[in-house]
């Protein structure tokens, strides 16, 4: 393999498994978030920013740790006959089906971009009482498409390299 095109699998690879393991720990983000609004519920007065910004905590979790599960293979998969195939045989697929990500992945980062410039352009917010900006988790949601096709493309060429009998270190 060409030395940028192994740069690029480690340098993509290294970032997310940072962005991945750093995003681990919104969980505990969230659940701060949800606690407090129990707290404040119960003892205070309601906080009006708790549910959403749980819920814009739960979207960046998911979608910014998108590229990280795609690293570790963590996603859903139809294991009927895949966990029986060679390390090769589902190399050939793997190859082939990540076209069908990206181009998911690709058609959710487009319409992500314009729902961005739209939020941007006309100074969108959520309709409850709090009204946060919503182009703020727009962007999070297209750097995480971001992230994802970025990945997706590494896990493509990784399975080239497994197809041809190269090790990319």
């Amino acid at each position: 393999m060409p030395g940028f095109i192994v740069a690029y699998v480690k340098y993509v690879d290294k970032f997310n498994r940072v962005i991945g393991r750093f995003m681990m720990y919104g969980i505990f983000v969230m659940v701060g978030i949800l606690m407090w609004s129990s707290i404040s519920r119960t003892f205070f007065m309601p906080s009006l920013w708790t549910l959403e910004s749980a819920q814009f905590m739960m979207v960046a979790y998911y979608i910014v740790g998108g590229a990280y599960a795609i690293q570790l293979k963590a996603n859903v998969r139809m294991d009927l006959f895949y966990g029986e195939w060679s390390v090769k045989k589902r190399a050939w697929v793997d190859a082939f089906t990540v076209f069908f990500l990206i181009f998911y992945l690709a058609v959710l980062l487009y319409g992500g971009l314009e729902s961005l410039f739209y939020s941007l352009e006309y100074g969108q917010r959520t309709r409850s009482a709090w009204r946060p900006l919503i182009w703020p988790i727009k962007a999070v949601m297209c750097t995480g498409f971001i992230l994802m096709i970025l990945q997706s493309i590494s896990e493509f060429i990784k399975d080239i390299a497994t197809i041809r009998g190269v090790e990319i270190k």
